[in-house]
């Protein structure tokens, strides 16, 4: 609301000028003028927020924490930033990810007009999220399941922060190509013949190309981590066959997270199988995957679902 007297903009509790509710984040923007935003941020518990640099990007960016605890994850050092902290660039030289420990309360403030490219950006992402688990019949929880998991291991193995940021978007859209196969293919209760099965190993290549058509400088470096996603370790996987250090760390992440997540995913063909028995499989076919990624996974045995 405006006080026509006093030129001032006020907002009651709750209000915003444009507000954006997703799952485990809602952004509104409380104040726009002369190019500057004042974004307020809530970020449920165990979610993830980052900002990127881009070319031609010269803002003055800062963010102060209402309350609440966020963890600032860079490879492997890690700062906590509470109630009352703040923190500024000009601009955003690297990436940096941020790890809400708690629910978490905050500021975001940029020089530079931001908001509607933001948030349409992530209703994009959203959709392209809904558009996998409605065609391949997962639970709505699996893109965020395996970006949640995937991001953990990276923590635990130091992941650089720009590594950190693509795997964010590489591991929520890692089935983004299965948007591309037949209905036919990707719902069939029975056995695929081999060439309804070479149309399946196609999906990874069909991702990196759905994200490439974007645009997005993230989701273009988020490509290549969606294309080797189902590849192996020991050379068996698909669609290009990589094997070893041929494959990234990110993929390899995604690839250990997804089969481990479809173990414990009750589907419409099998019902999911409990942690412990999962785990074991994974340990018993672990020479299919990055041994550092598997020792991630079982470090943080105790913090997974299952």
């Amino acid at each position: 609301m405006r006080d026509s007297d006093s030129g001032i903009a006020w907002l009651r509790s709750g209000e915003a000028l444009e507000q954006v509710a997703l799952k485990g984040l809602e952004l509104r923007l409380l104040a726009s003028g002369d190019g500057t935003e004042l974004i307020y941020h809530k970020l449920a518990q165990g979610s993830h927020w980052g900002l990127s640099p881009a070319a031609g990007w010269t803002a003055l960016e800062g963010l102060f924490i209402v309350s609440g605890s966020l963890r600032w994850a860079h490879g492997g050092e890690k700062r906590v930033l509470t109630a009352g902290d703040f923190l500024s660039a000009t601009p955003v030289l690297k990436e940096a990810v941020f790890v809400a420990e708690t629910d978490v309360e905050f500021l975001y403030c940029s020089s530079q007009p931001v908001f509607h490219h933001y948030s349409n950006q992530i209703r994009g992402l959203m959709g392209l999220a809904v558009d996998i688990e409605q065609k391949d019949g997962y639970t709505s929880d699996h893109c965020h399941r395996i970006m949640k998991l995937s991001m953990m291991l990276g923590e635990t193995m130091g992941l650089s922060s720009t590594d950190l940021a693509y795997l964010n978007f590489g591991a929520f859209l890692h089935d983004v190509g299965k948007i591309k196969v037949p209905d036919s293919i990707l719902g069939k209760p029975g056995k695929l013949t081999d060439e309804e099965w070479s149309v399946m190993r196609r999906h990874p290549t069909f991702g990196r190309e759905i994200l490439q058509e974007t645009g997005l400088p993230s989701l273009l470096s988020a490509g290549p981590i969606v294309e080797q996603h189902h590849e192996r370790f020991d050379g068996s996987g698909y669609p290009h066959g990589l094997s070893g250090a041929d494959i990234s760390i990110p993929s390899a992440i995604v690839a250990v997270v997804d089969s481990y997540d479809a173990l414990t995913t009750n589907r419409v063909y099998r019902p999911g199988i409990p942690k412990a028995e999962a785990l074991d499989e994974i340990d018993r076919s672990r020479r299919q995957y990055h041994p550092d990624v598997v020792e991630a996974l079982f470090l943080n045995a105790d913090r997974l679902d299952g």
